[in-house]
């Protein structure tokens, strides 16, 4: 396993926290923090970021390759887990899902879009990124796990029966609740709650309403008891 992982707490299911573009795992403390007493946490750090190891070359930071290292992650935990993913982290989380039907217990995603169905959205997101590819405090190659490759979450949200929890920040752009919306409409099992006060870091200035949201639809979905 070569990403560096912060782990705490005990119980199930395990709950597996991924950052969004430029994040670490310290985005996720005050969500750790209050569902650690309950559950197993995992968070990790992305490649190229946090204390993970930072590859020189462009083309390892895939999504494919991103997977991949969460399911090593994965592979260290006993029993169910969830993945719980903020911005790319949520994407990745969804992506997961679409690619490895099975293979967790659930997903919560925040402040989270499926991808672009049309390949020119696709590629205007993607030269989007590579244009602000400085801005985000990590080595520009690892800013390369933002690209969007194909549309597989797009083409997949209606097969993907896992239990989703979709949150979004009221306070945030509104392409996020109207991401939500569509991912709730489209998915078989997913609900979306919009955090009142929440803006795109929401796990950072409201860490205790987004632990409270996750822990009660873990409840609901009789993930946790």
């Amino acid at each position: 396993m070569r990403l560096h992982v912060q782990r705490s707490g005990s119980g199930a299911p395990a709950l597996v926290f991924v950052h969004g573009l430029g994040g670490t795992t310290a985005t996720w403390d005050g969500v750790v923090a209050a569902m650690s007493p309950r559950h197993l946490t995992v968070a990790v750090d992305l490649l190229g970021h946090g204390a993970s190891p930072v590859p020189d070359d462009p083309a390892l930071y895939t999504r494919d390759a991103a997977l991949a290292d969460l399911d090593d992650v994965l592979a260290t935990i006993d029993g169910p887990a969830v993945l719980v993913g903020h911005s790319l982290g949520g994407y990745l989380s969804l992506a997961h899902a679409a690619t490895r039907p099975g293979a967790v217990a659930g997903i919560a995603v925040l402040n989270t879009g499926p991808g672009f169905r049309d390949p020119d959205k696709r590629e205007a997101w993607n030269e989007r990124s590579r244009r602000n590819a400085h801005r985000f405090g990590v080595p520009v190659q690892a800013t390369n796990l933002n690209l969007q490759e194909d549309s597989v979450v797009m083409e997949r949200l209606a097969e993907m029966t896992v239990p989703t929890l979709v949150l979004a920040g009221a306070l945030d752009r509104e392409e996020y609740t109207v991401s939500g919306k569509y991912l709730e409409r489209k998915m078989p099992n997913a609900h979306l709650e919009v955090i009142a006060a929440g803006e795109h870091n929401m796990q950072e200035t409201h860490p205790a309403e987004v632990a409270a949201a996750i822990e009660q639809w873990l409840v609901a979905q009789q993930l946790s008891r």
